[in-house]
């Protein structure tokens, strides 16, 4: 009997190291089962089926454009003295020339002003004259300057100048019109100046040099001031401001 069991001891003892080996070859990670691989591999890759091209269309980016008229617009300030380009009325052009007239008015959008009490406000009033814009004296509006225009001349030229009124001047009408003025410009020539060189060296034609008159000027120095003659009447007309500069502009 102790011999036959002699065996099966030894089977027992043998599978115990087997399986204590098994357990640590597992335990290691070399004997960690892989599911992905288990997989067979016609089953591993699948068909990825017809392709789809999709266009992001990018959304529309808000406007935050500031309006032009906001660079003349003060922020919190009375709305009664705002820029005209800042506010909308409700002008009636059949009030009376030249009487007080008030009128509704409304601020712009992004417009903000304030009343006298320092309160937001939005609708308001002002006091203005009745009267066209193009009908404001001269120190209400800007024009336009020619340089090409002859200041003197007889009788004197006028040009069409392009002119603005002043931003807190109000008044019915086009703010920008056309009217016709006088040439008022200068090229810096100076009177006192002609009328020096002319009575002390007027008989060489420094005179009509100076005021770039060049032909004239030639005229006078090889003819010695036409003997005297022209260099007296050229003092007269150059005094009395007959004669000017070549370029037509004013003395200044």
């Amino acid at each position: 009997m102790e011999a036959a069991a002699e065996p099966l001891r030894s089977v027992r003892l043998l599978s115990r190291v087997l399986l204590f080996l098994s357990q640590c070859y597992i335990l290691s990670g070399d004997g960690s089962l892989n599911l992905e691989h288990s997989q067979p591999l016609a089953q591993s890759i699948k068909d990825p089926g017809p392709t789809h091209t999709f266009t992001v269309v990018p959304r529309a980016a808000e406007s935050t454009e500031i309006p032009p008229y906001m660079m003349k617009c003060p922020s919190n300030g009375l709305c009664s003295r705002l820029p005209a380009d800042c506010i909308e009325c409700a002008t009636n052009v059949s009030c009376t020339y030249g009487k007080p007239v008030t009128f509704d008015c409304t601020v712009k959008p992004s417009v903000t002003c304030v009343d006298q009490d320092l309160k937001p406000q939005r609708n308001f009033i002002i006091n203005m004259t009745c009267r066209f814009c193009w009908q404001l004296p001269e120190t209400d509006y800007e024009c336009s300057n020619s340089t090409t225009c002859m200041t003197v001349a007889c009788p004197r030229q006028r040009y069409l100048a392009n002119c603005t009124v002043r931003d807190h001047i109000h008044c019915l009408g086009n703010r920008t019109f056309l009217k016709l003025l006088y040439c008022n410009w200068t090229g810096g020539y100076k009177w006192s100046t002609a009328l020096a060189l002319s009575i002390t060296l007027g008989g060489f034609g420094a005179d009509r040099f100076y005021l770039g008159q060049w032909r004239e000027g030639l005229g006078k120095l090889f003819s010695f001031g036409g003997l005297g003659i022209w260099t007296l009447i050229d003092v007269l007309l150059i005094g009395v401001g007959y004669v000017g500069p070549a370029d037509g502009s004013l003395y200044i």
